[in-house]
């Protein structure tokens, strides 16, 4: 069997571009967290966690290029990758692209590229270099909804705000995503969610 060539799927708004790495990476590495907000209660040994949201997943992975045998500019397969930071005049933004290595798939935008030459020719033209590429992940909105489990998301509801209850408090409960309370101060017009009036009724809008 062949061995799979890892690549970078570019999508510069409708058009797709392959961009073949010249060597697999040995490893990469993928960092994923949430964040929580700790409450400590008197009485009690430890604080209470209420989960917030959660972190883009980062990828990380090292890049080896060589054009030695071939005498020519490494920085000619570099740049691709490089370029990948690039605002793209369409999309106003770096370009959405996934690294795809066999059944991994990653999904994300380049935010930073490090560089290091270390081979030379004779006229200072650099042909061995090392990439130190970092991804975060990308995901839409309509992506992120179809992740999320939704129990009573499906359908508007009515809601009786308690005393001390903020948006982001139902948003977690009814979407499991504390991150949606806009969704909910947007329907019901309320210009600080932080301070919402209790004892009010609000609708908690279905997610589409």
């Amino acid at each position: 069997m062949a061995l799979k060539k890892a690549k970078f799927v570019v999508d510069r708004g409708g058009s797709k571009e392959d961009i073949e790495v010249l060597f697999n990476p040995n490893e990469y590495n993928l960092e994923s967290s949430n964040n929580f907000n700790w409450e400590r209660v008197p009485g009690l040994s430890l604080p209470l966690g209420q989960f917030v949201n959660g972190n883009n997943t980062t990828l990380s992975l090292d890049l080896f290029f060589d054009t030695y045998e071939k005498k020519t500019d490494v920085r000619e397969y570099t740049k691709k990758i490089t370029g990948l930071l690039d605002v793209e005049k369409e999309l106003h933004a770096p370009p959405i692209c996934r690294f795809v290595w066999g059944s991994f798939d990653f999904k994300g935008v380049v935010e930073k590229v490090t560089q290091s030459f270390t081979m030379f020719l004779d006229t200072g033209i650099p042909v061995r270099a090392k990439l130190k590429v970092n991804l975060t992940s990308w995901y839409t909105k309509e992506e992120q909804l179809q992740h999320i489990p939704r129990h009573s998301a499906d359908r508007t509801k009515q809601k009786m705000l308690k005393q001390g209850e903020e948006l982001w408090m139902i948003a977690a409960e009814e979407y499991q995503d504390p991150g949606l309370w806009r969704e909910i101060a947007r329907a019901n017009r309320i210009d600080n969610p932080s301070k919402p009036p209790s004892g009010k009724k609000i609708t908690v809008p279905r997610l589409y």
